[in-house]
């Protein structure tokens, strides 16, 4: 059974066992194994299991070599942000429903430092939630599509003034890519 948490060295890490049983003889893990990784792990808590796409955006968003799978150092960083969100989510929803609302999911994104305009919420809202209120796995999306965009983004930001740059190509990779 696979167990994210935290760790050392790759070897001496408890994580790296609980890895290397799951990525079997190539040493990585697809977004399938990381799927049936995940909810036997039992982080979703008593939410839905991480759907597939969840799991592609989980890789994507620490792929650097661009493999389509994760390796031991992209899994153990990971980890630390699931349990980083689920952290955060389960202190927004303050009514214990396995939802936040919007008020809460904006709270919720200003805690990871993203200032975004009541417009930028509102799209947001109508993308991940249905009827108002957006599940563990949703929000998950969200924080990763989130992190990946702004990530591309502050790369082509060199000025750091809040404008970038992108050719239509490369807007088309970073978007399809989140």
């Amino acid at each position: 059974m696979c167990q994210p948490g935290f760790g050392g060295t790759a070897a001496s890490d408890p994580l790296y066992g609980y890895f290397a049983a799951v990525a079997g003889q190539d040493g990585q893990i697809s977004a399938d194994e990381l799927q049936n990784c995940l909810t036997q792990s039992g982080i979703s808590g008593s939410y839905k299991p991480f759907s597939l796409e969840t799991c592609r955006l989980m890789i994507s968003m620490l792929d650097r070599d661009m493999s389509g799978t994760m390796g031991f150092a992209e899994f153990k960083e990971l980890s630390q942000s699931l349990n980083q969100w689920k952290t955060v989510f389960v202190s927004y929803d303050q009514d214990r429903s396995g939802t936040v609302e919007g008020h809460e999911l904006q709270k919720a994104i200003a805690s990871f430092g993203y200032s975004l305009s009541p417009q930028a919420l509102n799209i947001i809202m109508k993308r991940y939630s249905l009827n108002g209120r957006i599940t563990f796995d949703e929000f998950l999306s969200c924080c990763i599509r989130l992190r990946i965009l702004t990530d591309q983004f502050r790369r082509r930001d060199t000025a750091q003034s809040g404008r970038a740059s992108f050719q239509y190509d490369e807007f088309i990779q970073v978007t399809m890519s989140s």
